[in-house]
């Protein structure tokens, strides 16, 4: 017997893929909404609805013709400007996730089946992108006196649930890893991508960022679905706002030496470079990558997305002092019962051999040459 009936609205990208698997496993009727195919194992069971979130008539219809309605959502969705980073404060920006929230949460809360909704946030609810913030910063801190899509999209929300009486969840996790790609804030395929080129070109693969390190924090994109499972029955969940990390904190410099290794490269001295600017101009060279490795046949941005402008960012690129900590407190969650942690090694790990194994990226590391042989002579695949 099914656990309930969840629909996942951005269902392709990094959270929205993990949030399949996690309510597949869990035993849940599983319907997604993206534009693109949602890349899971073969496994896993669910129904896939092509639709464009910021089409209002195409979103409100194919959420009206599912029967059963969804008695759970996930909303995992968001419209980010090309200028990635400059785009956070765009009142364009802010308008169109309101608009592509109410598309899918308006008819759904008015067929009255609806239960429980989640909607992600982040460390810029805290104004971490503006100022700096408390360290650590906690959920019970005032709203952050600032605009950000977050805050229209949660009056919504709080605006709905009222009037049609389900439950709510609003998510905070930080910076979120796993094995996607051709998104806008992954950085395990910017990483991937870059010790590629720098293997085919002789360039050094030394960290890319500057000479400033602060302390940082990610989530496994796991870790998030497993949270959106737990909170969607969870009693302690209602009405609440929740930080997710991996309950730990790192340095890109440290943690360089392991994504060398993992990349099969010779990790080589910090070599400061932005990526955004360098990764663009080597294009060519990515489809001799392609073509040698038997990759899927992606151009270098449908790899990319946008992720290797927020890699700058995060990566501390052209920084020349310290920034302000930016740190998050994920007490909260840990004391409402769900309390599931990730050694960061590991899951930056576990996405770049995902993403090898997928062929987005090339094995590096000798042990590939074997199967693209057998491939080569059929015997194997």
């Amino acid at each position: 017997m099914s656990a309930g009936r969840v629909l996942i609205a951005g269902a392709s990208g990094l959270i929205g893929t993990a949030a399949i698997a996690a309510f597949a496993a869990g035993g849940w009727d599983v319907v997604a909404f993206s534009r693109r195919p949602p890349e899971v194992p073969d496994q896993v069971r669910f129904t896939h609805v092509p639709v464009d979130l910021t089409d209002g008539a195409a979103t409100r219809a194919a959420v009206t013709a599912l029967t059963p309605g969804p008695t759970h959502l996930v909303y995992a969705a968001a419209y980010e400007k090309p200028d990635l980073v400059a785009g956070w404060s765009d009142p364009e920006q802010m308008a169109v996730n309101r608009a592509m929230l109410g598309n899918v949460l308006v008819p759904l809360a008015a067929g009255g089946g609806l239960r429980h909704a989640a909607v992600m946030q982040g460390t810029k609810a805290y104004g971490v992108h503006l100022h700096p913030i408390p360290i650590p910063a906690r959920e019970r801190a005032p709203r952050d006196d600032h605009e950000n899509f977050y805050w229209h999209q949660e009056d919504l929300l709080r605006e709905l649930a009222d009037r049609h009486a389900f439950d709510w969840t609003v998510f905070r996790p930080v910076q979120v890893v796993g094995p996607a790609y051709g998104v806008s804030y992954c950085t395990p395929p910017v990483i991937g991508v870059f010790a590629a080129l720098c293997a085919a070109t002789g360039l050094p693969f030394g960290f890319p960022g500057g000479t400033i390190h602060p302390v940082r924090q990610v989530v496994d994109a796991r870790l998030v679905a497993g949270a959106l499972v737990w909170a969607a029955t969870s009693p302690a969940a209602r009405g609440e706002h929740f930080n997710l990390t991996n309950g730990e904190v790192f340095s890109w410099q440290e943690l360089w030496p392991a994504l060398a290794d993992q990349m099969g490269v010779p990790c080589a001295e910090p070599r400061p470079v932005s990526l955004a600017g360098e990764l663009p101009r080597l294009a060519g060279v990515w489809d001799g990558i392609v073509a040698e490795h038997r990759l899927r046949p992606l151009p270098l941005l449908d790899v990319l997305g946008r992720s290797h402008q927020y890699a700058d960012y995060t990566f501390g690129h052209a920084l020349t002092t310290m920034p302000p900590p930016a740190l998050v407190s994920t007490v909260k969650v840990k004391q409402a019962g769900y309390t599931r942690v990730f050694d960061t090694e590991v899951t930056f790990r576990d996405a770049l051999r995902t993403l090898v194994e997928r062929r987005i990226l090339p094995d590096l590391t000798g042990a590939g040459a074997g199967r693209r042989t057998a491939d080569a002579t059929g015997s194997a695949r």
